[in-house]
C-alpha cells in the first residue's frame, strides 16, 4: 500500500514538473512531457501552477555553489546545495546545468555532470538523464548534490533549480534559483608586478580546502600515508620571490618540496628583514582529506601595506617526488589604490624541478641538472597519477580562499567603499593562539573520556592525541595528553550545552482543514555528550493552529490524524507516515483540497549498542621492526560506562606491515686445511682457502678474504755437496711433480673431453635489491672415448647488485 501511495506521489510530481495540468497551463497539451520531445527541453519551458502564480521577488527558495564562485575550474568538483529558509520546505525539485544561450532541445545544450551524494534524497530523472530529482517525495528544506564542471571551451554554464511545494512550482528564471558561472581560463605567463598606490593596512585570512582525496583522484592513490604538508608562507615586496613558475627552488623550497619540512624556508623568510611583513604558516594535515564537519579547513591571518602587498604559499602534497601547490606573488593591491576583497583560486600541482619521479610513490632519483618549476599536466608520463591520454585539465586538488577581514589606517582607494567593504573592516574575535610548533605533527585530540566522578564532586576528564612525526629534533613537541576539571551528570548548567540539536524543522500542517487544531514540529540529536549520557533537550513540540474560522460551503471537513506509522528505521534517521479521511466534502461541490497523508522524518536511537559507546580509532602504531615483516597495532577506547553492560567490541587491532627488507651481511664456509709447503727445502709457503656461500644483500658488510698464505721452511738446503748422482735423483723428481701438476690441470681432457675457457658474467637480472648472473663453460672437443655424463656444460651463478633500491 505504502509502495503505491509513493508511486502516485511521483506521477503527481512528475505531471508538475512536465507542465502536463492541463487545466493550469492549457497552452501545453499533455501530451508534451515525453522525452522524445526535444530531449529535456519541456522541463525549462515549464510554466507556475497555482491560481496566482508566484508573486514578485519571491526567495525562500536558494540554489547555492559553495564559495560562490563566478568562475568554474574545467574537470573541477562543486557542491551545489538548494534549501529553503525558515520556515519555508518543498517535496520535490530539479536541478540542471544548462550552456548559455541553449534551450535544452539537444543532449549537448548540457554542461557537466552531476553526482549523487545520498542516494535517500536524490536521483537521475528517468526521462531526462541529465537533470536531478528527489528520490522520495516529502517535506525537506535541503539537499546537496557534486557538480563536475565541463571540459575547457565550454564556455559560461547556469545551474538551474525547480521547486515543487504542494501544488505550487517554483522555476528556474527566478533569480534566486538559477546560478551562472563562466569558465576560469588558467593563467601562468608572467604577470607584471605594478608599484601599489594603496593606503594603510589590509589584514587577510588565508583558508586553504584540500581536496585531494581518493574519490577525486582515484588513480594510485596513497590511503595509508596521505597528507599535506606544514604550509609556509609570506606577504612581501615586489623585490622577493619565494617561488615562480620557469624559475628555479632555493634550498628552503626544495626541502619542503622534497620533505615537507618548512624550517629551512622559513629561516630564508625572516632573512630577508623589511622585504617581509608577515610570515604566514599553517600546520600539517594528516590525513590530507577529512570532511569539514570532522575537521575544519586551516587557516592563518597575515598583513599587508603599500610596499609588502604580494602575497606567497606553498605545501606539498605528500607522499611525491617533489610535487606541491601555492600561490607565487598574488598581489593584493588594487589599480584603484585599495585593497582586494576576495581570492578564490583552485590549485593544480606543480613540481619543483629537483626529482625525476613520476608516481607518488616513487624511490628518490635527483634531477641532475635540476630543472625549472612548472605545473604538471595530464600527458606528462603514463604512469602519473593525473595522466589522461586525451590531454584534459588536471582536477584541482586544492582550493585557497584569501579574504580580507579588516584595514587599519586612512584609506585612499578611488572606488568608494561598498556594503562588502564595511563589513569586512568590522573587528573580528581573535581566535586563542596554538603555540604547537609547525615541525610537531599530531594526530586529531580524541574525544573526552568520562568524568571520573560520577557524582557533584569535583573530578577531571582527558583526551589524547599521537606524535606522529617531529621534523625538528632541537625543537621540542608538547604533551600528548590533556585535562580539564568536570563534574557528574546533573551538576552543572553546562551539561546541556554538550548535547547538540538539529535545527527545528518546519512545522506540519494544521491538523484541522476547518476551524481550531494543532501543528508540530521535531528535531533531532545530532551530537550526543561527550560523557554517553542522554540529552534532556526535547525534540519534539506543538502548538495551537486555526484554519479557516468561518467554515465556508467550499471548506471541506476532515477527521484527526490517525496514529503515525512505526518509523522505517530501528535506528538513526527514517521515515513514518499518517493518514486521515474526509468526513465531509464541500457542500459547493468543489473538490477537498486538505492533505490526507502526511509524511515526516523520525529519530531513532543511534544504531549502536548501548553498553558499546566507542571512540574513533586511533592512527596506526608505526611498524614493530625496523625492516623486513613486523606488525602495526590502533586501539579505541570504552567511552560508555561499564554500568550499562559488557561490550564485546574489539579495543585494540593487529595488522601486518612491511619495511625495506633487512640487510644480510655475506655468509663465508670453514677455512681449508693448510696445503704443503711448497718447497722441499729453503724458504716456501703454506696456502689455504674459503668459499662465498652467500653474496651480501640490501646493504649488508661486503665479504671478506678467501684466500691466506703463510711462510714456511723445511730444512736449510744444501747445494754445493751434491754429487752428480743426487742431483740427477732431485731433477727427476722434480720432473714428476711437473707431471703429476699437468695430469691434474688437464683431468678434462684425460676424461674424454677439452673444455673452452669460462664465458663472461652475463648482465645482472635487477638493477637494484639483489639479482644474479652466470656464466658458462663448454666442452670444445669431445673425444671418441668419451662417456656423455663426463663431458657435460658447466654453470657458475653468483650474486650481483645487491644495493638497496
Amino acid at each position: 500500500m505504502k509502495a503505491k501511495r509513493s508511486e502516485m506521489w511521483r506521477a503527481a510530481v512528475l505531471l508538475l514538473l512536465t507542465g502536463c495540468v492541463c487545466a493550469s497551463v492549457p497552452e501545453e497539451p499533455a501530451d508534451r512531457a515525453t522525452p522524445s520531445d526535444g530531449y529535456c527541453s519541456w522541463i525549462t519551458r515549464a510554466q507556475p501552477h497555482g491560481a496566482g502564480g508566484r508573486r514578485e521577488g519571491f526567495s525562500e527558495f536558494r540554489l547555492r555553489v559553495e564559495g560562490d564562485p563566478e568562475h568554474y575550474q574545467p574537470g573541477s568538483t562543486y557542491r551545489v546545495t538548494l534549501y529553503a529558509t525558515n520556515p519555508a520546505y518543498f517535496r520535490g525539485f530539479t536541478l540542471i546545468a544548462l550552456k548559455e544561450g541553449h534551450n535544452g532541445d539537444q543532449e549537448e545544450d548540457y554542461a557537466g555532470n552531476f553526482q549523487i551524494i545520498d542516494e535517500e534524497d536524490a536521483q537521475f530523472m528517468t526521462n531526462c538523464p541529465p537533470a536531478v530529482t528527489e528520490s522520495t517525495p516529502r517535506r525537506r528544506t535541503r539537499i546537496q548534490v557534486f557538480w563536475i564542471a565541463p571540459p575547457s571551451g565550454s564556455g559560461c554554464v547556469l545551474l538551474k533549480a525547480s521547486i515543487v511545494q504542494r501544488k505550487i512550482i517554483s522555476f528556474q528564471d527566478e533569480g534566486s534559483l538559477t546560478k551562472r558561472m563562466c569558465e576560469k581560463v588558467l593563467v601562468l605567463e608572467d604577470k607584471p608586478l605594478l608599484d601599489c598606490c594603496a593606503c594603510g593596512t589590509a589584514k587577510y585570512r588565508v583558508t586553504f580546502y584540500g581536496n585531494w582525496s581518493e574519490k577525486l583522484h582515484p588513480k594510485d592513490y596513497p590511503r595509508r600515508a596521505n597528507h599535506w604538508s606544514a604550509l609556509i608562507g609570506a606577504s612581501h615586496s615586489k623585490n622577493y620571490i619565494l617561488w615562480e613558475y620557469g624559475g628555479y627552488v632555493s634550498e628552503g623550497v626544495k626541502q619542503v618540496a622534497e620533505l615537507g619540512s618548512p624550517v629551512k624556508m622559513e629561516e630564508e623568510i625572516r632573512q630577508k628583514g623589511d622585504e617581509v611583513l608577515t610570515v604566514i604558516k599553517m600546520k600539517a594535515q594528516w590525513p590530507a582529506w577529512q570532511p569539514l564537519n570532522v575537521r575544519a579547513a586551516p587557516s592563518a591571518e597575515f598583513s599587508v601595506d603599500r610596499t609588502r602587498h604580494l602575497m606567497s604559499f606553498l605545501t606539498m602534497l605528500g607522499p611525491s617526488p617533489d610535487w606541491n601547490v601555492g600561490l607565487s606573488s598574488e598581489d593584493l593591491c588594487t589599480k584603484e589604490c585599495g585593497w582586494v576583497q576576495k581570492v578564490v583560486q583552485d590549485l593544480i600541482p606543480w613540481d619543483a624541478g629537483t626529482d625525476n619521479g613520476v608516481t607518488y610513490e616513487s624511490p628518490n632519483k635527483p634531477t641532475t641538472p635540476q630543472e625549472k618549476i612548472r605545473p604538471l599536466t595530464s600527458l606528462d608520463h603514463p604512469q602519473s597519477p593525473f595522466y589522461d591520454p586525451e590531454g584534459g585539465a588536471i582536477t584541482p586538488v586544492a582550493r585557497v580562499v584569501v579574504e580580507r577581514i579588516a584595514r587599519k589606517g586612512e584609506q585612499c582607494n578611488i572606488v568608494p567603499d561598498n556594503v562588502d567593504d564595511i563589513v569586512a573592516d568590522i573587528a573580528q574575535e581573535e581566535k586563542e593562539e596554538d603555540d604547537t610548533p609547525e615541525t610537531c605533527i599530531y594526530s586529531n585530540w580524541s574525544p573526552w573520556s568520562a568524568c571520573s566522578s560520577s557524582t557533584c564532586e569535583k573530578g577531571k576528564r582527558m583526551r589524547q592525541r599521537m606524535l606522529k612525526a617531529q621534523l625538528d629534533l632541537s625543537v621540542p613537541c608538547p604533551h600528548t595528553q590533556d585535562f580539564e576539571p568536570c563534574m557528574g551528570p546533573g551538576c552543572s548548567d553546562e551539561d546541556a550545552s554538550t548535547c547538540m540539536m538539529s535545527e527545528w524543522i518546519t512545522w506540519s500542517p494544521c491538523s484541522m482543514s476547518c476551524g481550531a487544531g494543532v501543528r508540530s514540529r521535531e528535531r533531532y540529536v545530532k551530537q550526543f555528550p561527550d560523557d554517553g549520557f542522554a540529552c534532556t533537550h526535547s525534540t519534539e513540540e506543538t502548538e495551537p493552529c486555526t484554519v479557516n474560522d468561518d467554515c465556508s460551503p467550499s471548506s471541506c471537513l476532515v477527521t484527526e490524524w490517525g496514529e503515525w506509522d512505526a518509523c522505517s528505521a530501528t535506528c538513526g534517521l527514517g521515515m513514518k507516515r499518517r493518514e486521515r479521511m474526509v468526513k465531509m466534502p464541500p457542500s459547493d461541490g468543489s473538490i477537498c483540497g486538505a492533505e490526507v497523508v502526511e509524511v515526516e522524518r523520525c529519530m531513532m536511537p543511534e544504531c549502536h549498542t548501548i553498553p558499546c559507546l566507542l571512540s574513533p580509532w586511533s592512527d596506526w602504531s608505526d611498524c614493530s621492526v625496523t625492516c623486513g615483516k613486523g606488525t602495526r597495532i590502533r586501539q579505541r577506547m570504552l567511552k560508555s560506562p561499564v554500568e550499562l553492560g559488557e561490550c564485546k567490541e574489539e579495543l585494540e587491532q593487529m595488522e601486518k606491515c612491511m619495511l625495506p627488507e633487512c640487510p644480510m651481511d655475506c655468509v663465508m664456509s670453514e677455512w681449508s686445511e693448510w696445503s704443503e709447503c711448497s718447497k722441499s727445502c729453503g724458504k716456501g709457503h703454506l696456502i689455504r682457502s674459503r668459499m662465498i656461500t652467500l653474496e651480501p644483500q640490501f646493504g649488508g658488510d661486503l665479504c671478506p678474504e678467501t684466500t691466506q698464505r703463510k711462510t714456511c721452511k723445511i730444512k736449510k738446503c744444501n747445494q754445493g755437496g751434491l754429487n752428480s748422482d743426487e742431483r740427477k735423483r732431485r731433477k727427476e723428481d722434480r720432473k714428476k711433480r711437473r707431471n703429476k701438476q699437468g695430469r691434474e690441470e688437464s683431468a678434462d681432457e684425460l676424461a674424454g673431453c677439452k673444455m673452452k675457457p669460462w664465458s663472461a658474467w652475463i648482465d645482472c637480472t635487477k638493477l637494484c635489491g639483489g639479482g644474479i648472473q652466470e656464466r658458462l663453460m663448454t666442452a670444445k672437443k669431445r673425444y671418441k672415448n668419451a662417456q656423455v655424463t663426463s663431458c657435460k656444460d658447466r654453470k657458475e651463478i653468483r650474486a650481483c647488485n645487491v644495493h638497496p633500491c
